[in-house]
């Protein structure tokens, strides 16, 4: 799906710094400032909801495969479970274009390592330039190496690729094609500094739409395919043949056979089309090239699919379409590295009825679809199709032949058949991942399963929250593209998004904060209404009425009682209604596009902000009155909520770094405002449980305290801030929306942009996310030969901090482990990242994350932790156990 969301962030780009370094840790001179708790986090259980524009098989390796998003980060699959491990959340707020990857690369040679060029935008609104990240340990930590050029993980074009390759005999030489008009660029270091290979002759010339002044459609989609002839080169030695895809019509194919030293345009190539794939049959000695007349991933209108003979220089169409029967673009392009002559291919913008998978056994001679017509509009499938894990998959549609539902998809420019096992492949689409373990069935006239293989992909853009006290949803949530969600429990996918009507993406929802029955959501169609209500807690919806001029959803306020509702969508003023929007009169008194809110208690109070100044109504949004409340950011992006129980009180977030920034309260509507004087930036504000034996509800904020960004709590009014995530738990850009749970104390739910709604509970808590805790803790982890190494990395007068690696020296897997030690000196623990704990008096149980339970033999992983201590000594722990064995001390 299409998303181009524009983040507002400060521009922060060191151009021309090629040297990598790892991070490091500042020397500490004294206790860390900010308290911290440790959390537990995962995903409210979407299952995917955006493009997968690449999925890319190591070679070398049985089931190590990798996935990549546009906006959401990069993946790892997890065989033994089935499911999709996040590598990118570490990824933080000043660089939160780094969570869009466009491409990555899998070594063949060392396994462990793996590659991921990453940069959302090209344009003005990504702050970052582009980078190459590199891991040695599958992606569960990385080392950065920031371009001297931005990368567009969510530009058009996104689809072609792979743009990052990696020699696969000299695997220390990688090769990276560049937008933008940078050309094509190579690391001899295994990545650590790149620099341009000035040899390469061109870097590209397709534009989208030139006219584009936003820079968005008008950039140079620049080299968006590196292939190696891994048949050219011996170990240890450059592969000497390799091939580059370039986007420009009428010279798309260049190839050096010197190592990259000097290149040449591919005679006789085809011209009028841009090569999105580009993927060598080395035993054959063929080249197949997917060709479109655009660069994707949502457009094209005319494609072919052609092979190269590498050792005659041989062209042959070998499209299962005439050229004048597509109107589509080819791209999804994949061989069977166990019988190579068969290949498969996608018509990746074949929107209507459906897409479209091709599949050939003789070298693309012939081809069969995966459907077909009977007799139109009647269509035979080749497969049988189960979305009952990812129900929504259907969407809700009831279409008439030869639309069917659920959808093969569309935008499926990723497609790939496993290296070690022909039956099974995947693609990805605009909204999942697509899999089947039966492909082979295809060839025998049978037909083969397709699921989603997409757990534990969550790639949704978040733009509001909501959860309501009392009612079968726990809860709601506005996301871009798909809609939204009901969640009534949030470890399962819910059966369906909003529907009646089904908007394309949910701005901002709310519900009656004394009748949570009643909820209101407002969003984007292009034809249609843009409102909609419920009154049984979400289960179903019907359309209100739109009054004139409306554009797009804007922000919408339930009353307290649910009586009446405020809305300010886009394309006109602010406007108010009784009942269910019905009709709609216009609001006095306040600007259009201002952002509306209602009190929480006061059904006819309701508030609203625009250019830095509050407004307030208090005769259910008829009129509203500007408050005279000075000092509050000048600009729009500004979030503020009305505290459930307490009428008139208002807390607001908001800001730019280059005018008033930071977090406010109000405890007379609006009338005035005070600053916190301990938060230095804020982009979002919420409320949950109160802490036991508090009064007030609890605090959260995405914000800037201590000099950290991070997600913070408050149990005590905004006096004091805890940290409540960590390095390894940032998501990019968390200020669209944030909200507690207002029956769980110290859960928080947690928008992102393109990693879906993260929440958050205290560790050892046990909740399951579907109640209100009662669960239990897991297991003890696995028994076997281990090794483990404690470090103490600093240490200041009452405190330090420590680094631990507990290496798996045994002959199987683990899947979940557990290791505790005892302090000899009344050390405790004050936080952890990368894993969880519990302590209990001199000692200390450490659990994995839901990401790294898994350690392969030979393997190891990683935690960090600080800790408090009140003599002088600080003595290292002298055992270790994994379960029930000791593990040897490095």
């Amino acid at each position: 799906m299409r998303r181009t969301r524009i983040l507002v962030a400060a521009f922060s780009l060191a151009a021309g710094l090629l040297a990598g370094t790892p991070p490091a840790l500042a020397t500490a001179t004294s206790a860390p400032p900010l308290a911290a708790d440790t959390y537990t986090w995962k995903n409210a259980r979407i299952d995917g909801g955006g493009f997968v524009p690449g999925i890319v098989f190591n070679r070398t390796e049985k089931n190590l495969a990798y996935a990549r998003t546009d906006i959401g980060g990069a993946y790892r699959w997890q065989q033994s479970t089935k499911t999709w491990t996040p590598l990118l959340d570490s990824v933080g707020w000043n660089e939160w274009g780094h969570t869009g990857v466009v491409s990555l690369a899998s070594d063949p040679v060392q396994p462990d390592k793996v590659y991921a060029a990453v940069g959302t935008y090209t344009n003005s609104w990504d702050p970052t330039g582009g980078a190459v990240l590199r891991s040695a340990d599958r992606g569960a930590s990385w080392q950065k190496t920031d371009l001297p050029f931005k990368l567009g993980g969510n530009m058009p074009g996104r689809g072609m690729g792979e743009r990052l390759a990696v020699d696969p005999n000299r695997n220390s030489v990688l090769y990276l094609g560049a937008p933008s008009g940078k050309g094509l660029w190579r690391s001899t270091d295994s990545g650590v500094t790149w620099s341009q290979v000035t040899s390469f002759p061109n870097p590209g010339n397709y534009r989208q739409d030139p006219s584009d002044t936003s820079g968005y459609a008008s950039d140079n989609q620049g080299i968006v395919w590196v292939t190696f002839d891994e048949s050219t080169g011996t170990s240890g030695n450059a592969t000497k043949t390799l091939y580059v895809g370039v986007a420009d019509k009428d010279n798309a194919v260049y190839r050096s056979t010197d190592a990259g030293a000097t290149w040449t345009r591919l005679a006789g190539q085809p011209t009028g089309y841009l090569a999105h794939k580009g993927v060598l049959d080395a035993v054959n000695g063929y080249l197949y090239l997917a060709y479109s007349d655009t660069g994707g991933p949502y457009d094209g209108g005319k494609g072919r699919l052609l092979r190269y003979a590498t050792a005659t220089g041989t062209w042959t169409d070998i499209s299962p379409v005439a050229e004048a029967d597509t109107y589509y673009g080819f791209s999804g392009l994949s061989v069977d590295r166990q019988h190579p002559s068969t290949l498969m291919a996608t018509a990746y913008s074949s929107w209507w009825p459906d897409t479209q998978l091709f599949r050939s056994t003789d070298s693309g001679a012939t081809w069969t679809k995966a459907w077909d017509y009977t007799s139109y509009p009647n269509r035979a499938n080749r497969y049988t199709m189960d979305v009952s894990s990812s129900p929504w998959l259907t969407f809700g549609a009831n279409p008439s032949p030869p639309e069917q539902t659920p959808k093969l998809g569309w935008m499926t420019e990723a497609l790939e058949i496993d290296p070690f096992d022909s039956a099974r492949m995947m693609f990805g689409t605009g909204a999942t991942v697509y899999g089947t373990e039966d492909l082979t069935k295809w060839d025998s006239g049978g037909q083969f399963s397709l699921k989603p293989m997409v757990r534990g992909l969550e790639e949704t853009a978040v733009n509001d929250l909501a959860a309501p006290p009392s009612g079968g949803a726990r809860l709601f949530s506005a996301l871009g593209d798909i809609g939204g969600f009901r969640h009534t429990d949030l470890t399962s996918v819910p059966s369906m998004m909003y529907t009646s009507p089904a908007f394309t993406s949910t701005t901002s929802l709310d519900f009656a904060e004394s009748n949570p029955d009643t909820v209101v959501r407002v969003g984007d169609l292009d034809s249609g209404p843009h409102i909609a209500f419920s009154t049984d807690n979400g289960a179903n919806w019907f359309a209100g009425q739109d009054p004139s001029g409306v554009s797009g959803g804007g922000t919408v306020a339930a009353a307290a009682d649910g009586s009446r509702f405020v809305w300010s969508p886009a394309g006109t003023g602010v406007r108010h209604t009784t009942g269910f929007g019905t009709s709609w009169a216009q609001s006095a008194g306040i600007p259009a596009g201002a952002i509306v809110e209602s009190d929480r208690v006061d059904a006819k109070t309701f508030y609203g902000f625009k250019s830095g100044k509050f407004y307030v109504s208090t005769d259910g949004g008829a009129t509203f009155t500007a408050s005279s409340a000075t000092g509050l950011p000048s600009g729009d992006s500004v979030r503020f909520k009305a505290l459930p129980g307490a009428k008139g009180d208002v807390w607001l977030a908001g800001g730019a770094a280059d005018g008033a920034y930071g977090l406010w309260h109000s405890t007379d509507g609006g009338a005035s405002f005070t600053r916190l004087a301990n938060v230095e930036q804020a982009d979002t504000v919420g409320f949950g449980k109160a802490a036991p034996g508090a009064s007030y509800q609890t605090l959260y904020t995405s914000a800037k305290i201590g000099g950290v960004r991070g997600i913070f709590r408050s149990t005590d009014k905004g006096a004091s801030w805890t940290r409540i995530n960590d390095d390894a738990h940032q998501w990019g850009w968390t200020g669209a929306a944030i909200t507690g749970d207002p029956r769980v104390y110290g859960r928080v739910y947690v928008s992102t942009n393109g990693r879906g709604v993260v929440y958050g509970d205290v560790s050892g808590t046990g909740d399951t996310g579907g109640g209100e805790g009662g669960g239990t803790d897991p297991a003890p982890g696995p028994t076997g030969s281990c090794t483990v190494s404690y470090k103490i990395t600093n240490q200041w007068a009452d405190g330090f901090q420590a680094d631990v690696t507990l290496a798996n020296t045994g002959s199987s897997a683990w899947n979940g482990w557990s290791l505790a030690w005892s302090f000899a000196d009344g050390q405790k623990v004050t936080q952890m990242w990368n894993a969880g704990y519990t302590q209990s008096g001199a000692t200390v149980t450490v659990r994995n994350a839901g990401w790294n339970g898994t350690v392969a033999a030979g393997s190891s992983v990683a935690f960090g932790l600080t800790g408090s201590r009140s003599g002088t000594a600080n003595t290292t722990p002298a055992s270790f156990k994994l379960g029930d064995r000791t593990c040897t001390v490095a």
